[in-house]
């Protein structure tokens, strides 16, 4: 608390670029992952490929993937969005399947229902299946959200700032209380993700509040 106190100016701006860098790949990733997931999810032989090709994406070490991405996009090896680029990778493996098995699990009358009604198409897939796969949407964001701000801090190894900085520093000069702020930024970081995206989750699934609700015995 002492060291936190006298540095508190410092860790405020490296706690800012850890959410960007953490957070826009989760928007980033899951734009992509909509079109991909759909794709397995309509054609029973691409379900395999994508689903495999996307989870091997995740195999491969961040600090890597970290190097590699100035090679691709021609950046500078400092450049934040070489982090930003690799974590919409990460972003898209976790989350292919998660749109998949969330579409697969709209229940199958619910979709003749809907056809019968005239959602064909688009319109269906926006209307009817991604809303109601949002609770298997949302337990992936939340598997991904935890796992970008956890990789993430590996940027600090190629001079990216953020709160991984404080992870390197202190354990590097063996000051305890910079190298604990970091854990505990990066722990408290990834807590207000899971509880972001569990909120967002809820108000767009307003019907199992009110299931849940109406199960209950007075």
């Amino acid at each position: 608390m002492t060291w936190l106190a006298d540095h508190w100016r410092d860790v405020f701006p490296l706690l800012g670029q850890h959410i960007w860098l953490a957070g826009l790949p989760l928007v980033l990733g899951l734009v992509i992952a909509l079109p991909l997931g759909w794709a397995a999810r309509r054609w029973r032989t691409a379900y395999p490929v994508l689903v495999t090709t996307s989870g091997l994406l995740y195999t491969i070490p961040s600090l890597a993937l970290f190097i590699l991405m100035p090679l691709v996009l021609g950046t500078r090896i400092l450049d934040p969005i070489n982090v930003v680029a690799a974590m919409t990778v990460y972003t898209v493996a976790l989350l292919v399947r998660s749109v998949a098995d969330g579409l697969g699990a709209v229940p199958e009358d619910v979709r003749a229902a809907a056809t019968a009604m005239g959602y064909r198409g688009l319109r269906r897939f926006l209307a009817v299946d991604l809303p109601l796969s949002v609770p298997v949407l949302t337990a992936g964001l939340r598997v991904a959200a935890v796992s970008n701000v956890s990789i993430v801090s590996v940027a600090s190894l190629i001079g990216v700032p953020q709160l991984g900085h404080l992870l390197t520093d202190g354990f590097n000069r063996a000051i305890n209380g910079e190298l604990i702020t970091g854990i505990v930024a990066c722990v408290v970081l990834a807590l207000g993700f899971d509880v972001l995206i569990r909120v967002v989750g809820a108000a767009l699934t307003p019907w199992t509040r009110v299931g849940a609700g109406a199960g209950v015995q007075p």
